[in-house]
């Protein structure tokens, strides 16, 4: 029995449903991926430091809730608060801004 399935990369999915990379459609996914990431790094640096998200929250000056929402959701959350919670954690913070 021959194999019906065609194998096909990821990036090559993400071009034919989301749309080829410097579309708009493109930018807006790697942007949200981006934040999905930081929040994930957010979550994954507040466990390895044994630290509830109370508990963090309490060193930001938030509410738990306040830092759920920031580890499952940063899109929503204030840039001053997410500088906060990386201070709180000890962690270093580099940016880079491209202008095209």
């Amino acid at each position: 029995m021959k194999n019906k399935f065609k194998t096909v990369s990821i990036d090559q999915l993400i071009d034919k449903h989301i749309g080829k990379i410097g579309t708009e459609k493109r930018d807006a996914f790697e942007n949200e991926l981006r934040l999905d990431l930081l929040g994930q790094a957010i979550k994954q640096a507040r466990q390895d430091r044994n630290l509830t998200q109370e508990q963090l929250g309490e060193l930001v000056g938030v509410q738990k809730a306040q830092i759920s929402k920031i580890e499952n959701s940063v899109k929503n959350a204030r840039f001053e608060t997410i500088l906060k919670v990386f201070e709180a954690l000890g962690a270093k913070v580099n940016f880079s801004v491209e202008l095209s």
